[in-house]
């Protein structure tokens, strides 16, 4: 089966590496809304719980239609009609999330907690939020604050794995995804970042395991299928390593790490023709993602092929 074909120029996608999302450099932190003094609070127009419902209704339905922003609009009116309405505030932190607003999205998961302290999502999600804000230990304490209202609740399991994963708490990181994916069993994430850190651990065999059981929940999951081959050529397999680097090439016609991959398979099987057509296509993919060090040391493997 060939390994390139003319879709993949128009599928690109952002580079997978080998770690999944990159969190910034910075520190996010859940900074309180002022409280307002009696006078403001007299200045406000008395609550109109139907209106706000009303508008959080249309909210939910433009997010299903696809339109982020407008649906933000409505959130936001809702929380103008009823201060005290948790889920606007709720969906607004989710809409704000999806947009890359961390802040914000942290700013109204504690507005959510503020107008409902049971609501263990919003916990949660404004724990999920602090992760990708860097702010793990934060994070750690509204995510035992929503298992502890919701003991069940895979989402929060599998950000505090998330959190212990970042702190390099392995085994701890391994028991809490372990218990995301028994209260989230159709979930693939939780198996895949246990494959992740036994990826980091050399322990390929049981990395190989956690990537097959993503696998098998959600199969068009190009992440697990490169890491999967990531496994599997650490462990020697090399012709199983490349079967899995092409099924991800497959998914994602843009992983550009999946063809270097491929290429240090085919090279490490004397098939050095071969080598040469991946590598020189995840060069030209890395050069086009703006990642010039990954260009150059596809190039360098491509400098040491013999020739021919």
């Amino acid at each position: 089966m060939s390994w390139i074909n003319a879709r993949i120029l128009r599928q690109m996608g952002g580079m997978i590496g080998l770690m999944g999302a990159v969190l910034g450099p910075w520190a996010l932190a859940v900074v309180p809304a002022p409280a307002q003094s009696q006078a403001e609070q007299s200045a406000v127009s008395a609550p109109d719980p139907a209106a706000a419902e009303a508008a959080l209704n249309q909210g939910l339905i433009l997010i299903q239609q696809g339109q982020l922003d407008p649906a933000l609009t409505y959130f936001q009116q809702a929380i103008a009609l009823d201060p005290n309405l948790a889920a606007a505030h709720y969906n607004l932190g989710l809409g704000f999330r999806q947009k890359g607003q961390l802040q914000e999205a942290a700013s109204a998961f504690w507005q959510a907690i503020r107008a409902d302290p049971n609501f263990a999502m919003a916990y949660a999600n404004l724990g999920g939020a602090l992760i990708e804000g860097n702010n793990f230990d934060q994070a750690e304490a509204y995510l035992k604050r929503a298992l502890e209202i919701q003991p069940n609740l895979g989402n929060a399991y599998y950000n505090l794995g998330l959190v212990y994963q970042a702190q390099d708490r392995p085994s701890e990181a391994l028991e809490a995804l372990d218990k995301a994916a028994e209260y989230s069993p159709n979930a693939p994430e939780s198996h895949f970042q246990q494959g992740m850190i036994y990826l980091q651990q050399g322990q390929n065999a049981e990395a190989q395991a956690a990537m097959e059981r993503a696998l098998a929940i959600q199969p068009n999951y190009p992440q697990a299928q490169y890491n999967l081959g990531i496994a599997l050529f650490n462990d020697g397999q090399i012709e199983a390593a490349l079967d899995a680097f092409r099924a991800a090439t497959q998914l994602n016609g843009g992983y550009a790490d999946a063809y270097y991959s491929a290429g240090l398979a085919f090279i490490q099987l004397g098939r050095y023709g071969e080598a040469r057509t991946v590598l020189e296509y995840a060069k030209n993919l890395y050069i086009t993602l703006g990642s010039p060090d990954w260009a150059a040391k596809a190039q360098t493997q491509i400098g040491r092929l013999p020739p021919g």
